[in-house]
Parts: C-alpha cells; sequence; structure tokens
C-alpha cells in the first residue's frame, strides 16, 4: 500500500478550494431566519413565504441532485464548482437586494439550486484530488459545513443591528466569490492537462454515477430501503424547519430577543457539529447504531416536550436537546455504505433515501407555517414534529438491524 503524501503537497489549491466551498454551501442556510422581524419593518413577509423559503433547501437538494450527475458529464467537475460558486454569490447578492418577499424568495431559491448541486460534488472532488487522504477530506468538509451553518444564525442578528439586513445577507456573497477563485485555477490546469494528454475536454463519466434504473426500481420493494428513507426525511425534517421556524417559535414562546433567538439558532446548528465526527466513528467501529437512534429519538422528545410545556424555563436545554436529533443525518450518510454490498446498489440506495428524503422533507416548513398561521400557536407544529420523531422508533428498528438491501432483495425476490 502507497503511504499516503502529505495534504497540502501539490494540493494547496483543491484544500482551500473544498473548504471554501463547503462553507458556502452551508452559510446561506441559517443567516436568514433570525432576520425576519428585521425583514417584516421594511415590507410584508407572509407565513406561506416564510415556509416556502424554508421549503427550498431540501426540494432544490433533491432536484437539482438528481440533475447534477447530467451536468457534471457535460462540463467537467471543476467548471461546475466554478459555476455553482458563482450562482450561489449571485443568489445571495440578489437575496440581500430584494425589496419585496417575492423576490426574496426567488434569490433564496436561486442560492440553494446551486447549493443542491454542489452537494453533489463535493465527494466526487474529494476522491479526485485527494484518493489517499479521503477520510481526513471528508472530516474536513463536514466540519466546515457544521461551523457555517452555525456562524451565520449566531451573527445576523448583531451585524443587522449595527448597520441593516441587507448588509447581514449579503456578507456571505464574499466567501463564495473567494471560493471560485481556486476553483477557477484547478479548472485551467485540469484543462491543460487533458490537452497535453490528448484527452478530449469533456465531462468526467466516471466521477458521479446515476443509479441504475433497474437498482433503483428495487429499492421500492425493500423494507430496508423505506426505513432508511423515513430516518432521513425525518432528520431533514426536523432540521430545515427549525432553520425556518425556530428564532420566530422562540421570541414568540419563550420570549427571548431576536438576538438571543439566532444564537439559540446558533446552539441548534452547533449541536451538529460533534455529531459529525462522533457518529461515523460509533457506527462503522462499534456498530452504535441502535443506541444512536435511541438518543436521537429521546433527545427529540425531550427538547419538544421543554418547548411545548416549559418553553420559557431552559430554551438553551430544549434546543441543545433537540439540536441532538438531528444527528440521524450522519447516521443515515454512513449506513447507506454499510447497509449495501455491491457498487450498484450503494449508488441506488442513496439516490432512493436522499432524493425522495429531501422531497418529503420539503413539505415540512411550508405546512407548518400554514398551520401556524390557521391556529395563531406553536402547538400543532411542535406535536407535528413529535409525530416526525415518533415515525422514526418503527424505521430505526429495522435500520438497526446489520442487512443489506441486497439480502433483503435475495430473500424476498430471489438474486440480486
Amino acid at each position: 500500500m502507497s503511504t499516503p503524501r502529505p495534504l497540502w503537497q501539490g494540493r494547496t489549491l483543491a484544500v482551500v478550494g473544498i473548504v471554501l466551498f463547503a462553507f458556502s454551501l452551508r452559510s446561506a442556510v441559517a443567516s436568514l431566519s433570525p432576520l425576519f422581524d428585521h425583514i417584516s419593518a421594511e415590507f410584508d413577509l407572509p407565513a406561506a413565504v416564510i415556509g416556502l423559503i424554508g421549503t427550498a433547501p431540501p426540494v432544490c437538494y433533491a432536484v437539482f441532485g438528481l440533475l447534477t450527475p447530467a451536468l457534471e458529464r457535460r462540463f467537467g467537475l471543476e467548471r461546475l464548482a466554478v459555476a455553482a460558486m458563482i450562482v450561489v454569490a449571485l443568489g445571495l447578492v440578489a437575496r440581500s437586494l430584494a425589496p419585496n418577499a417575492g423576490l426574496l424568495l426567488a434569490g433564496t431559491a436561486l442560492v440553494f439550486a446551486a447549493v443542491g448541486t454542489g452537494n453533489i460534488l463535493l465527494p466526487p472532488l474529494v476522491k479526485r484530488y485527494f484518493p489517499d487522504r479521503i477520510g481526513l477530506m471528508t472530516t474536513v468538509y463536514s466540519t466546515t459545513m457544521a461551523v457555517s451553518t452555525a456562524l451565520p444564525a449566531l451573527i445576523a442578528v448583531p451585524v443587522a443591528d449595527a448597520s441593516d439586513w441587507h448588509l447581514s445577507l449579503g456578507l456571505w456573497s464574499v466567501f463564495a466569490l473567494v471560493g471560485t477563485i481556486p476553483w477557477i485555477g484547478l479548472a485551467v490546469r485540469h484543462r491543460a492537462e487533458t490537452a497535453a494528454a490528448g484527452v478530449p475536454d469533456v465531462g468526467d463519466e466516471e466521477d458521479i454515477e446515476e443509479p441504475s434504473p433497474r437498482a433503483f426500481g428495487r429499492m421500492w420493494r425493500v423494507p430496508l430501503a423505506w426505513a432508511l428513507l423515513v430516518t432521513f426525511a425525518a432528520s431533514a425534517t426536523m432540521a430545515y424547519t427549525s432553520f425556518a421556524w425556530l428564532p420566530k417559535m422562540l421570541v414568540d414562546i419563550a420570549g427571548v430577543t431576536p438576538a438571543a433567538a439566532g444564537v439559540l439558532l446558533s446552539l441548534f446548528g452547533v449541536m451538529g457539529l460533534p455529531a459529525s465526527l462522533a457518529v461515523p466513528l460509533l457506527v462503522a467501529r462499534w456498530n452504535a447504531t441502535r443506541l444512536l437512534i435511541g438518543i436521537a429519538i429521546a433527545c427529540g422528545f425531550i427538547g419538544l416536550a421543554g418547548l411545548l410545556f416549559a418553553p420559557a424555563a431552559a430554551p438553551w436545554l430544549w434546543v441543545a436537546l433537540f439540536g441532538l436529533a438531528p444527528l440521524l443525518f450522519p447516521l443515515v450518510l454512513v449506513l447507506l455504505g454499510l447497509r449495501t454490498r455491491t457498487h450498484e446498489g450503494a449508488v441506488a440506495l442513496s439516490g432512493f433515501v436522499q432524493s425522495i428524503g429531501y422531497g418529503i422533507a420539503a413539505l415540512f416548513p411550508l405546512g407548518i407555517g400554514l398551520l401556524h398561521d390557521a391556529t395563531d400557536s406553536w402547538t400543532g407544529p411542535l406535536i407535528v414534529l413529535a409525530v416526525v420523531v415518533a415515525a422514526v422508533i418503527p424505521a430505526g428498528a429495522v435500520v438497526a438491524r446489520p442487512h443489506t438491501v441486497e439480502d433483503e432483495w435475495e430473500r424476498r425476490h430471489g438474486a440480486w
């Protein structure tokens, strides 16, 4: 086995590019909802629009996650990374200059269309530039994502108070613009290398694979695939509903200030940082799937119960506990590999779980907003989230058993 070469040796641009890419993909997620009160002071921001803004990330992740393989084959990894960063920057600027709710929503959709593409690009970019350091670089970019989810929520309101909400939203475009620089350099280098090798300058057909239609179709008839889908959808629902509504909910029911609500949203995001570091190791090395699912369910129920029955007593505690429930997200990502035994099965299972899971999660931020609007209360929305957590109980029982989708198919239907 060859010795891994030093991380920075000949790959400085790639390291910087991946870190800035990952940072830009998440900094837009949590920077908007803490500012809803500031924005509402300038123009009307109906609950339906806030719900649609919360719906935009999972919808775009589902749609553009399916479109990205074809785009990558047409343009190549590096050029598509450049395009994604430029679109993110343009969307962030457009959102920060929005004069009404409609254009705010349009700018948000533009941002997350590019983020949906970026989510799919990161793993193959790591594979291309760091084949000897995949584990390390995956930890680097996943940790960067966790930090860049928490940081904007922490400083959004203080920056808006010191200047205005336009600057608070728009400043994140700087990171996206800077993030294009290393990928432009790498795209030029890759084009020169392919030209020197006499290879046609086309996309990379082997870097991002689309699920085999046959294998993807089989997932609909495998209970394990559905259990992973439910678990993933529940995690995404809790996360994106919180990013959309948690600050407003805390202002209304816990009596905190908008600035404090932004800090609490940041706390919710920070709780994902230890999970992203520890969960893959605990699952892969010690088969702690059942324990982790139990912790996620218990923390979800306790956090929601606190917000429902005693929100002002210890809002930081309820938010921290509820923030542990989405540890299901890194858990499912690890299991996508562990619960398959063939490459074809892994690609199909990943496509099935993530595309449909994000599509289901997209329904909830809007639905929660409409329910709150209709009842003028947060009781109904919190009960709905408790039902989402409860759905993980039967799904988790299936997921925790160490078997694969190919095993289930063969037991039920014959040879894979």
